[in-house]
């Protein structure tokens, strides 16, 4: 195997980005980037902490952020799991990276920043949701934003239903845990139960 280990040896290979790579990077959002954020319903958020990286599925009903000016977006942290990774990181490292998709659009946007999280209950109830507010929003100063080439999401056929993985052939949640627990949690009643527990603490 043969490892690259520098930066040289990367750009000999890979040769300078063009114009249309570097010059859509800018520090704060125009009307177009604007217009594909809003129309995202959902983002991955990676951020970095001492234990590590980590990098979450966000989805909301609508857009999945708000945007407050051209510098900064806000991010209500919905139910989960309450591993509270993300914040956990961003308490200590604010460093955060996003990646908005639009479905049916193979553009990507990206957005580089840092992030803080806020309680303040004017903006909780700002974010109500079948009237649950959030426990927390994430507020992300932007430092750089750009979309993203759309031959990674060309290549992986991402929108055609006719490609689409039927969920019978894969593992179900309860399967995966009870290997994943060796048998401690899961099950065929985790499944069963599964649909009811999402619809009721959704928001």
């Amino acid at each position: 195997m043969t490892l690259i280990t520098r930066i040289e040896d990367l750009e000999q290979i890979y040769g300078s980005p063009g114009p249309s790579s570097t010059l859509k990077e800018l520090d704060r959002l125009i009307p177009e980037y604007r217009a594909y954020i809003e129309a995202s319903p959902f983002c991955a958020l990676a951020t970095c902490g001492p234990e590590g990286l980590d990098c979450t599925p966000r989805g909301d009903r609508g857009s999945v952020v708000r945007i407050a000016d051209d510098k900064a977006l806000l991010m209500p942290d919905r139910r989960g799991n309450n591993r509270i990774d993300s914040l956990r990181n961003i308490v200590r490292d604010p460093r955060v990276a996003l990646m908005f998709l639009v479905p049916g659009s193979n553009t990507a946007m990206r957005v580089n920043g840092r992030a803080s999280i806020s309680i303040n209950p004017d903006l909780l109830d700002s974010f109500v949701m079948e009237g649950k507010p959030p426990r927390s929003v994430i507020v992300i100063e932007i430092d750089a934003v750009y979309f993203q080439c759309a031959r990674a999401l060309m290549r992986g056929d991402v929108w055609n239903s006719a490609t689409f993985v039927p969920a019978e052939s894969l593992p179900s949640a309860g399967q995966m845990l009870t290997a994943a627990s060796q048998g401690q949690v899961g099950g065929e009643a985790y499944d069963q139960e599964w649909p009811g527990r999402a619809k009721a603490s959704m928001w």
